[in-house]
């Protein structure tokens, strides 16, 4: 395997770039000038589809306490009863403090793999209507081009519908 010299990113970049690199991925993490801390400014910054934003949604267990994290389409909002079926509890909202202290990163740069206490992981079955899907790299500024596929492989997700119905 190749081994990307990841000094130029920003720390936690670098930290989800190895992360990456050690599940097989060649997936590479671009840091852009402007914070992308909705889909629809990721969308906007990288000229694509707002579906193809693969958004991090981080939700508190609520009686478990682990966290739970969904993969979803830009497009979607979370169906929070679909991921109580799905996780066998009540999803209840995570803050800042949380967010940080189970994945590592800010509200708006959450990568989908690297979390410093992993927990429970849902993956949104409409990524995979998309070729390639951009999550973040572990900064608001940071992003990666993935085959959703891949994706879904790295993540350790399971397969679902998670979106709520318009």
């Amino acid at each position: 395997m190749r081994v990307m010299d990841v000094s130029s990113l920003s720390p936690n970049a670098q930290r989800v770039q190895t992360a990456l690199q050690l599940l097989g991925s060649h997936a590479l993490i671009r840091e852009h000038a402007e914070a992308c801390r909705t889909s629809a400014e990721a969308a906007l910054v990288l000229g694509c589809e707002i579906g193809q934003i693969a958004k991090s949604v981080i939700f508190k267990g609520q009686s478990s306490g682990q966290s739970i994290l969904v993969i979803a389409s830009g497009a979607n909002r979370v169906d929070t009863e679909k991921i109580a079926i799905l996780a066998a509890e009540t999803p209840g909202k995570a803050d800042a403090n949380f967010v940080r202290e189970h994945t590592g990163f800010v509200i708006g740069g959450v990568a989908p793999i690297a979390h410093a206490k992993p927990g429970r992981v849902f993956f949104d079955r409409d990524l995979l209507r998309y070729e390639t899907v951009f999550p973040a790299g572990g900064t608001p500024q940071a992003m990666f081009p993935i085959a959703p596929s891949e994706l879904l492989r790295i993540s350790g997700a399971i397969l679902a519908d998670v979106a709520l119905l318009p």
